[in-house]
């Protein structure tokens, strides 16, 4: 634990010291600091873009322009990794966030794909839960793929052929239960990639500066 700790320290520190020291001075300031923490959270890093621009904001005048940008960012970057779809109340004060929160009152709500419909379709009728998406592609392969199995082993267990029909049971559980698999992640992806969309509008909406992704 305490290794895993002093990695995570030495971690912030180099990130903190890249914000800090290792910007040349003709471009020291909080423009410079300020884009290497959103190209943190453009590489996937976003709770280190979240504590780098924390310390940032501590560092900034309270309502200068780098302050209420650094903040909207933070706020921004964090709904993200938690797929927030609401601002604060108490944040709306920023104007950053206010233009945001603006153009997401505007927005169809956005809800979380329920993925218990295509799970039970997938797992009674393989194929079912792809079809459930509207992925025909996808539902007629993971039909091929699981029917004539299926098929098969009642073949080799209506013939009393033992150790043939547990192998065609295995290999029908196994296909069966990947395209439940299957199913269930394109439902999920299909959710994160909705709402990448529409966060990505809502950043772009507030005027920030810079694409964290």
């Amino acid at each position: 634990m305490n290794h895993i700790q002093t990695r995570h320290s030495l971690r912030l520190f180099f990130i903190f010291a890249s914000l800090f020291f290792c910007i040349p001075a003709s471009q020291a300031g909080p423009e410079e600091a300020y884009r290497l923490a959103i190209n943190l959270a453009a590489q996937g890093q976003e709770q280190q873009a979240i504590t780098a621009l924390a310390a940032l904001i501590e560092s900034q005048p309270s309502r200068s322009t780098w302050h209420e940008r650094m903040l909207a960012a933070q706020q921004l970057i964090s709904m993200k990794t938690t797929q927030q779809t609401t601002i604060p109340s108490q944040q709306i004060s920023n104007p950053y966030l206010k233009l945001a929160s603006a153009y997401a009152v505007r927005q169809p709500r956005l809800t979380k794909t329920n993925t218990w419909p295509v799970a039970i379709s997938a797992t009674l009728f393989p194929g079912a839960g792809h079809a459930w998406l509207g992925r025909w592609l996808d539902a007629r392969t993971a039909a091929l793929m699981v029917w004539p199995m299926l098929l098969l082993t009642l073949w080799a267990f209506k013939r009393g052929m033992g150790p043939v029909t547990l192998f065609f049971a295995l290999i029908t559980l196994w296909l069966w239960s990947g395209s439940v698999f299957s199913a269930i992640s394109l439902a999920e992806r299909g959710s994160l990639e909705t709402y990448l969309v529409w966060w990505q509008n809502v950043w772009q909406s507030s005027g920030l500066p810079g694409r964290p992704w």
